[in-house]
């Protein structure tokens, strides 16, 4: 029986192809290998080819992203939406076994053809997480300088986690980073 497939299903399939083989790694033929599905099936959803399925990937992280992080920083309770960023964040990379797509696309050959994208992504969560601060009390510097701490651990914890094969290495540096973004709040 073959299997009938919508955009919204191909998008996912792609996403894990790029996290495993990047941008420049991921060809039609290595997706059609890893996902089953026909190369006149993926032309059809994305006629624009890999750089279209790229950025519908990108677009469909940054989607998530702004559901589950961005907009709630922004508008709930702070300390409610910092400790779902936390939890939400462990969740979508898998406890650290999970590359971040864009912080991936950042660092190889496709930073540039993506780049307005890339920046975009991390941008917003400084922004969001900045603004979720100074709502609980952080001052407007201390809450830039905290936020730009917490983004850029979680991207570094990601990338050691993954070089040395440890979940755990991950889970502890989201705790230190918790408490440190807990103590700033607090004027500690």
């Amino acid at each position: 029986m073959k299997t009938v497939y919508e955009r919204a299903d191909v998008v996912p399939l792609l996403a894990e192809v790029f996290r495993e083989l990047g941008y420049e790694g991921t060809t039609l033929s290595r997706i059609t290998e890893r996902t089953g599905i026909g190369k006149g099936s993926l032309y059809h959803f994305f006629p624009g080819g890999k750089e279209e399925m790229a950025a519908a990937v990108l677009a469909d992280v940054d989607g998530w992203f702004e559901r589950a992080i961005y907009e709630p920083l922004r508008r709930d309770d702070a300390k409610a939406a910092i400790d779902a960023m936390w939890a939400n964040v462990m969740d979508y990379f898998r406890s650290g076994s999970r590359i971040c797509l864009v912080g991936a696309f950042a660092l190889d050959e496709t930073r540039q053809r993506f780049s307005p994208a890339i920046r975009d992504y991390f941008v917003r969560w400084i922004e969001a997480l900045r603004q979720a601060l100074v709502r609980a009390g952080c001052a407007e510097d201390a809450a830039l300088a905290a936020a730009e701490e917490a983004v850029s651990g979680i991207q570094g914890a990601l990338v050691l986690s993954r070089a040395l094969d440890d979940k755990e290495m991950f889970r502890r540096t989201l705790g230190r980073l918790a408490g440190r973004l807990a103590a700033t709040k607090l004027g500690r």
